[in-house]
């Protein structure tokens, strides 16, 4: 038998936001800049991209030049949430056509969620300014509930059962390994922006469905159809 078409496109997309669908760089090394600076503590000399995705906690731990004690991380957590509420989500866009796939794929009436290691006010204010908020069915963050998510792979797990959703159907979008294997071990298939500022090396055990490096390579690989001879 051949011919048979297999439509690719899922019925829910779930967004990483740091790397993903948000160039948020510029932003943090702002605000980690000022937190060090109001600390009097020296950053050491560190190569910043690597280190986005986890929580902001471990970001300053690595950025520092010596290893920080608890009261200085405290102190450097403090200063640099005042910074980054007040500056840093300004310098916080979204990626080149990330507010038109979006949009599209909304308009095909498929669902979006956000899973993110962001806090929630700050990153509902960052999709607010960027006009995307309302296309999401929810957005997930790690401080979405108290006590916080332990990690990306418990929010799949509470989206999952809360909409129903059949991981068969849906697909995760990320830029680091910390998303790959939450996605993987809910069985959800996983696409890799390769813009973003982390990365799952080829040939790793880590499934990873495709990669793109720009969202307006995402719609045509979604829309592929397979025949199955």
């Amino acid at each position: 038998m051949s011919g048979i078409v297999q439509p690719k496109l899922p019925e829910a997309l779930l967004f990483d936001l740091d790397g993903t669908l948000l160039d948020s760089l510029p932003g943090i090394r702002h605000s980690a800049e000022a937190a060090f600076k109001a600390c009097g503590l020296a950053m050491g000399e560190v190569e910043m991209r690597p280190l986005i995705g986890p929580p902001i906690r471990t970001i300053l731990a690595r950025m520092a030049a010596k290893q920080p004690d608890e009261q200085d991380l405290d102190d450097l957590v403090q200063a640099f949430r005042w910074s980054y509420d007040t500056e840093g989500w300004r310098m916080t866009p979204h990626y080149a056509g990330a507010a038109e796939l979006l949009r599209e794929m909304r308009a095909r009436g498929r669902r979006l969620f956000v899973v993110s290691n962001k806090p929630r006010h700050i990153a509902v204010r960052i999709l607010e300014a960027g006009g995307t908020l309302r296309l999401f069915a929810e957005i997930v963050t790690v401080d979405s509930r108290e006590p916080r998510y332990a990690d990306k792979q418990e929010m799949l797990g509470y989206l999952l059962r809360k909409w129903e959703l059949r991981p068969g159907e849906c697909l995760m979008i990320g830029d680091t390994t910390e998303d790959a294997l939450a996605a993987s071990a809910v069985g959800i298939e996983f696409c890799l922006m390769t813009h973003g500022y982390g990365d799952v090396p080829a040939g790793s055990a880590i499934p990873v469905a495709f990669r793109i490096d720009h969202f307006s390579q995402l719609m045509p690989v979604l829309e592929q159809e397979q025949r199955v001879d």
